[in-house]
């Protein structure tokens, strides 16, 4: 009879690297991971049509189609107090891509290999946001360029033309949050596609985006008027043309911090439950 003798054996403790260490792997994971997605928007026309021809194309069509026919009361016309209105339509719009993006990797294992390699967590949804940023500056400066094509003016000078160029950029990442936790909880493309446009058409087109809410019917003025699509706008165009900033600001800031505060969250927990 022969005995086997095992050896007992303690496990391996690796130590747990430095703070430092972690944040710059972290750090350059996302860099990486921002990277690829600029390369996938370069290499994709559709996303370029989306993200800056089709707010070009609105500027043109409400500029020369419909720009006569809205009477509003503010220096340099309809132009004016157009512009806007059409970023901040356009950087909420370009949260689609957000949302289609990620549906589109849970589908076919992107995100399950992304899981399963020695990289930050975070880095998956810090690097989209991070594009999404850079996307969104080139977007709205070619649709300001745009807008100066066509008679918009800034009335107030440099700086607040560039703390509306920010503002206008902030407030699309914002709705970048929204659109990722959609886009990680439904995970189909399809859907994802069809419920931004449940969601987003309403808050951009019942707003001051492009006609004044004075003219719109008394129930509806309510919801316009207090929405944050609309709150925004109106801190734009004081920025862009002169008018109250205070009030507005401290709105445009509360929304878009409590929006923030919920759905990126959501959008973390979303993520690590996805399969």
């Amino acid at each position: 009879m022969t005995t086997t003798a095992f050896a007992s054996f303690t496990p391996l403790e690796i130590p747990e690297a430095p703070v430092l260490v972690r944040a710059r792997n972290g750090f350059s994971d996302v860099v990486t991971l921002t990277r690829r997605e600029l390369l996938i928007w370069f290499r994709n026309p559709a996303y370029i049509f989306f993200t800056i021809v089709q707010p070009v194309m609105f500027v043109l069509l409400f500029r020369y189609v419909f720009g006569g026919a809205i009477p509003v009361h503010v220096r340099g016309g309809y132009v004016n107090f157009l512009m806007p209105g059409i970023i901040a339509q356009s950087a909420a719009f370009a949260s689609f891509g957000t949302a289609i993006s990620l549906a589109r990797q849970l589908q076919k294992g992107v995100i399950d290999r992304f899981r399963a390699m020695p990289m930050a967590r975070s880095a998956v949804l810090l690097g989209r946001l991070t594009a999404d940023t850079l996307r969104l500056v080139v977007t709205v400066v070619v649709i300001l360029a745009v807008g100066y094509a066509v008679g918009f003016r800034f009335e107030q000078g440099v700086g607040p033309a560039i703390l509306m160029l920010v503002l206008g950029t902030l407030f699309g990442v914002t709705i970048c949050t929204i659109s990722a936790y959609v886009g990680l909880a439904i995970k189909d493309e399809e859907s994802v596609g069809s419920f931004g446009l449940v969601w987003l058409f309403p808050l951009t087109f019942v707003s001051s985006a492009f006609v004044p809410v004075p003219t719109m019917p008394g129930w509806l003025q309510a919801f316009a008027n207090n929405q944050p699509v609309t709150i925004v706008i109106e801190e734009m165009r004081s920025l862009a043309l002169g008018g109250p900033l205070v009030l507005h600001a401290w709105q445009s800031v509360a929304w878009l911090v409590g929006i923030i505060a919920v759905f990126v969250p959501l959008a973390v927990r979303a993520y690590r439950r996805a399969t």
